[in-house]
């Protein structure tokens, strides 16, 4: 920051931050040196010759002015009616400075002796010099639900549209906070259950039209708390910053690096160039390069843009939007590799022998300007022998070493042996209105895997740097398998007719044999997706434990620190482990590595919930139309209380309630994943192909209902369900299920 900030900025500060009122720290914060310190001394002066600020020792402190959010007790109304609260902590001089609180209609009722946490502002007024706005109750916390509201006589009720959900909730004729009916709506919990037994919430916030076009992602955003607006001071920030130059880094503009990503992409975040190595003793070697936007440079430690990207963690991609991790004046702009535009980078050289084993590499802090922005697709179109416009000039000098360096590569990646799950990506096409036009599995090609495999190496050469020079990182880990997850998966491929090794170190040799055992058989679809249950979820943290499904000792995540706030990290550790400049990592960052690795675990979670119930809601809008209609599918779930169908079309997951499944009683078996027919004997159990009707599709909440018609073949007769109470056939089938499971252990026992 150059500027010196005004004064109501400097004493912003200080009541934000008590414990950090020196001069040096008040400088520190707004980035203040050299002569600028003498400005800085003199406005300190006159705020204390205003009054605004008393001089301790040497800190500044601020006695006389409540903090921005306060805890508050409400004293009670006065006699016009006005709502007024008291701090509870105050150290000025004379009596607390009352607070008028301004209320909204949706804020509940607060009485007397109420404590509540309030975000105040600074007024001129006789008779109070605060205005207070409720953040919440002190001591409460209301359950938050986003539904549609439905008008009623005297208020309505809330139809949430959370899947999972199953009541309704009642609103008040005073809670309605002017909602129309039909809206989507945010509320919170308003006290206990009123008329109909319904629990009683109060709208907070009003959300608009849930069927309008692109409402999906609005409303996933909205229910996961991901956070879609920047504040002011994190756009002004972005805003202020300036193109890099070459001053302190290398010229890597004449290296054709270029980018390759999908056709949609929203930014350019890596680019890569490979060429044949010359050294004489690396015969048939390649060298590999690969450049990441230096995004450290724009966004540096404890800045407004630091802050607001390690809240978000990462960005969030929906079919119809980003919720970026950075201003699109960086994301989209001055970080994004962008064609013919010199772009502040940090590469790594590395060379490769014959058989794609990594020799040695180096990291270089650099400019460099790309020849090309390319897509996927026009990439392998080219090295498949039809070339375009763009690619046809970069065919034979850079697309093709890229493709020698990478098939050196994928024979090291097939000695390594790295887990090998074949499972499609499914792709939801949106028309220009925002409906679903279509719903397509996504294609994997050699230029998606090339990419890959240069970013997977790029990661790995960064945590063995980082490792050699001793200097603290985040790790990607990802832990093998638990014994009971394996387990299960044992007895689900031995159901399938394979076999999965017992008895050594668990490697992803013994995964991927088993997978290759069921490539191109019925049951591939089933294994793949029991393999993929079993592994645990990858996570951030400073501990050095590997990355299991990869079969990498060290790796950690470099390549996209434009969306991932943990590649920024190690961005920032490279700098210091270079010392490259004063925007790496800070001694306090060091000690707080375990709860950012912990804290962007969770938003990666987050987003990928998010992302995932979009799919949902987007699936059941197109399939909406075509309700009655027969799909066949394959059964990925069973639980207590019915079947998950995978369907063979578009991917979609639909829910066979136990009421669909027939007339009979249907044991569940947690252990094996199956369900018994109480009378038949019937055995339903994952990976059998089924063929369903399909009943519900709701989009608003991505629930999709379906009805039974065929088990592996097998029609099967629909009906009510047998009558409640314990039939003597399901105290058979109990025993029989028992009686297996017995039998099941006994013969692993034995072998």
């Amino acid at each position: 920051m150059s500027n010196i900030p005004s004064k109501a900025e400097i004493l912003e500060w200080i009541e934000q931050h008590p414990t950090q009122t020196a001069k040096r720290d008040i400088a520190k914060a707004f980035g203040i040196k050299g002569a600028a310190r003498i400005d800085l001394k003199r406005m300190l002066k006159e705020l204390e010759a205003e009054g605004h600020l008393e001089k301790r020792k040497r800190s500044y402190q601020d006695p006389d002015r409540l903090s921005p959010v306060s805890v508050l007790v409400v004293t009670g109304p006065d006699a016009q009616g006005d709502l007024f609260a008291k701090p509870m902590e105050w150290h000025g001089e004379g009596n607390e400075p009352p607070v008028l609180i301004i209320t909204k209609p949706s804020d509940p009722a607060l009485g007397e002796g109420d404590r509540i946490l309030a975000r105040l502002t600074q007024v001129q007024n006789d008779d109070y010099q605060y205005e207070g706005r409720l953040i919440r109750r002190i001591g409460t916390n209301p359950k938050k639900v986003l539904g549609i509201f439905r008008k009623g006589a005297q208020g309505g009720r809330i139809v949430p549209i959370d899947k999972g959900a199953e009541r309704e909730w009642a609103v008040g004729d005073g809670d309605t906070n002017g909602a129309r009916d039909g809206e989507l709506v945010e509320a919170e919990q308003a006290g206990p259950k009123g008329r109909m037994g319904l629990p009683r919430a109060r709208i907070v916030d009003r959300l608009g039209d849930p069927s309008a076009p692109r409402a999906v992602s609005l409303i996933a955003i909205h229910q996961h708390g991901i956070p879609d607006d920047f504040p002011d001071d994190v756009i002004a920030e972005a805003d202020t910053a300036k193109p890099i130059g070459l001053k302190g880094r290398e010229d890597l503009r004449d290296l054709p690096l270029i980018t390759i990503d999908p056709s949609d992409a929203r930014d350019h975040d890596d680019a890569c160039y490979a060429h044949a190595d010359e050294d004489p003793k690396n015969e048939g070697g390649h060298v590999v390069w690969v450049a990441i936007a230096d995004v450290a440079a724009y966004v540096t430690p404890g800045s407004a843009l630091d802050r607001e990207a390690r809240k978000r963690g990462n960005s969030t991609y929906f079919p119809d939007r980003v919720v970026p991790m950075l201003p699109d004046r960086l994301s989209g702009d001055l970080c994004s590799l962008h064609e013919g535009v010199p772009r502040a980078c940090i590469a790594v050289r590395m060379v490769l022998d014959a058989k794609g084993k990594k020799l040695s590499h180096s990291f270089h802090r650099g400019l460099m300007r790309s020849p090309a922005s390319l897509y996927y697709e026009e990439v392998q179109d080219a090295i498949d022998g039809s070339p375009n416009d763009r690619t046809g000039p970069l065919l034979e000098p850079v697309l093709k070493p890229l493709y020698a360096a990478y098939a050196a590569l994928k024979a090291a990646r097939a000695v390594r042996q790295p887990l090998d799950l074949d499972l499609p990506e499914r792709r939801v096409e949106l028309s220009e209105d925002g409906k679903v036009k279509s719903i397509n599995f996504k294609e994997r090609l050699d230029a998606h895997r090339l990419i890959e495999e240069f970013m997977v190496l790029a990661n790995v050469a960064a945590a063995e740097t980082l490792l050699e020079k001793k200097i603290p990182l985040l790790f990607r880990i990802h832990e093998e398998p638990t014994p009971a997850k394996l387990e299960s998966l044992r007895e689900t491929a031995q159901a399938a007719g394979f076999t999965l090794a017992k008895g050594q170190v668990l490697q992803t040799s013994h995964l991927n044999k088993l997978l290759n055992d069921a490539a191109g058989t019925d049951e591939a679809e089933l294994i793949n997706l029991s393999t993929l249950r079993s592994m645990t979820q990858a996570y951030y943290g400073p501990a050095h434990l590997g990355h299991f499904g990869l079969a990498l000792l060290s790796y950690a995540h470099f390549t996209s620190p434009i969306r991932r706030y943990a590649d920024l990290i190690v961005h920032r550790a490279l700098i210091t482990a270079h010392g490259w400049g004063k925007d790496g990592l800070r001694p306090e960052d060091f000690e707080t590595l375990e709860q950012t690795g912990a804290h962007i675990s969770d938003t990666e979670r987050r987003s990928m919930m998010a992302e995932r119930d979009t799919t949902d809601r987007y699936l059941a809008a197109y399939l909406s139309e075509r309700v009655g209609n027969e799909f066949t599918g394959r059964i990925s779930g069973i639980a207590r209380f019915g079947v998950f169908v995978k369907l063979d079309e578009t991917g979609a997951d639909g829910l066979l309630p136990m009421r669909a499944l027939g007339r009979e009683y249907f044991h569940h078996d947690a252990d094996t994943q199956t369900l018994m027919g109480a009378d038949t004997g019937m055995v339903i159990s994952l990976g059998h192909r089924v063929k369903v009707r399909l009943s519900e599709a709701v989009p608003v909440t991505g629930g999709i209902l379906l009805e039974l018609l065929e088990l592996e073949d097998q029609k099967i007769s629909q009906g009510s369900r047998s009558p409640a109470g314990r039939s003597p056939r399901r105290k058979g089938a109990k025993a029989k299920m028992k009686k297996d499971k017995i039998k099941r252990k006994v013969s692993r026992t034995r072998r």
